[in-house]
């Protein structure tokens, strides 16, 4: 008889660690999902912070060009580097695709086309790299050259020379806004460094679409 109760103690002790650790299971894997989802919340908030970030950022970037706060000769000397770095970086796209240069006559031309090809894509992330350059230097200098591009005047090297004997320095001082003092500084270097073609008759068709 004793030995009865305590089989049957025995086994109801077996089926109650048996739902515990059902339970503990169901727990844990409802723990995981929600563990997921927060992941995921996490992820998608993170990317919205970013690309709202990156919204006003860009917002900022036109107000402050179009608040034209620099002199013309501060503008004409951005021009200049502006020019050049763009028409470097075109330049250097074509050379590493020789067989598609001919449609690839503008540097517009490049950028809309990057999207959908990636052998341009790659190429020209390459070529960023090669040049110490992000897409978001690429979108402030573009952003400069469309709204000046109209009034600005190209200073060929020594002109600017007559300007000022340290760019960098100016930009520094007079630049406020910090996505577009960055790019531009940037643009100076991949210029001072000798990588970029100053060649003014290529400039006029930077951008043209």
């Amino acid at each position: 008889m004793r030995m009865t109760k305590e089989a049957i103690s025995l086994h109801s002790l077996n089926e109650t660690l048996n739902r515990v650790e059902n339970r503990l299971q169901t727990v844990e894997t409802q723990f995981k999902e929600l563990n997921s989802a927060m992941e995921k919340l996490t992820q998608k908030l993170q990317f919205q912070d970013k690309t709202l970030e990156k919204q006003m950022g860009e917002d900022e970037l036109w107000i402050s060009l179009l608040e034209g706060r620099f002199t013309s000769v501060e503008i004409n000397l951005f021009y200049s580097y502006v020019s050049e770095m763009l028409c470097c970086l075109h330049s250097c796209v074509r050379v590493k695709l020789p067989d598609l240069a001919g449609s690839l006559p503008t540097l517009a031309s490049v950028m809309r086309r990057k999207g959908k090809n990636q052998r341009i894509r790659l190429v020209w992330e390459a070529v960023l790299e090669m040049l110490g350059l992000q897409e978001g230097d690429i979108l402030a200098l573009c952003t400069f050259f469309i709204i000046h591009c109209s009034e600005a005047q190209y200073y060929p090297a020594n002109q600017r020379r007559k300007y000022t004997s340290d760019i960098s320095t100016m930009i520094t001082k007079v630049v406020k806004n910090q996505i577009l003092r960055e790019s531009l500084l940037c643009a100076v270097q991949v210029v001072e460094n000798g990588r970029a073609q100053r060649d003014p008759k290529k400039i006029i068709t930077l951008v043209q679409k």
